[in-house]
This record gives structure tokens, C-alpha cells and sequence, in this order.
């Protein structure tokens, strides 16, 4: 199996994207990692923007997840949530990523992380 990368929510939450990172990591390229704060994001985004749909689809989803990937979740402890130092909603994802001891974190959201990450680890 490839290095080990966090996904954070929002490459998660655009169903293609999703399906292309998990296809790849199924293959190998990489392996999935993300913590219970990143699945919740992933759920409320999707109950937020797609009007009508049954939380049990959304559900459905997520166990297929992690059933495909049954090593992937990350326990973060709370006190290391608070010793990030980068923006506060972002701080679970950034402490995941840290406690995995990932060697990438894939994420859009390069505007909150510390200086310096976006060129060193996010990809």
C-alpha cells in the first residue's frame, strides 16, 4: 500500500472527486485515512446542499466507506485538537492528520492551514 494520506472533508464531499481518490486508493496509489470530525463534515455538507435526500442514503454512504477501508479512521485526541495552531474550524482535520502521522494531507482548503503547509504537505 502507497503513503498514507488524510482526506480532509471537502475532496470527500464532491461525489466524483470522492469516487476518483477512494477509486485510487483502492488501487493502492495511497492509503485513505480521516478522522470521525471529517465523516461528520462530509455528512452535514451533503444533508446542507442536496435538498430532499434521506440521511439514510448519506449513512449508507459512509458505512460503505468504511467498510471499504476498515483501517482508515483516526482517533484525534481533543488535546491535541488544541494544540494546532491554524485556523479553529480547521484544527481536527490538521491534528488528524497529525496523529496518523500521514504523509500527506489532501485538502482544497490550503488557506487556513499554517504557513509553509500547503507548499510541504498538502497535496
Amino acid at each position: 500500500m502507497g503513503p498514507a494520506a488524510l482526506l480532509d472533508a471537502c475532496v470527500l464531499y464532491p461525489v466524483g472527486l470522492r469516487d476518483t481518490l477512494l477509486s485510487v486508493a483502492q488501487a493502492g496509489a495511497f492509503h485513505p485515512l480521516w478522522s470521525r470530525g471529517i465523516i461528520d463534515e462530509v455528512r452535514r455538507a451533503i444533508l446542507r446542499s442536496v435538498e430532499g435526500i434521506e440521511p439514510a442514503r448519506i449513512d449508507s454512504m459512509l458505512d460503505d466507506m468504511r467498510s471499504a477501508f476498515p483501517t482508515a479512521l483516526v482517533h484525534v485526541p481533543e488535546r491535541l485538537v488544541g494544540q494546532m495552531t491554524n485556523d479553529p474550524a480547521d484544527r481536527h482535520v490538521l491534528a488528524a492528520a497529525v496523529a496518523a502521522r500521514a504523509e500527506a494531507l489532501v485538502t482544497w482548503n490550503v488557506r487556513h492551514e499554517p504557513h509553509g503547509l500547503a507548499h510541504a504537505h498538502v497535496v
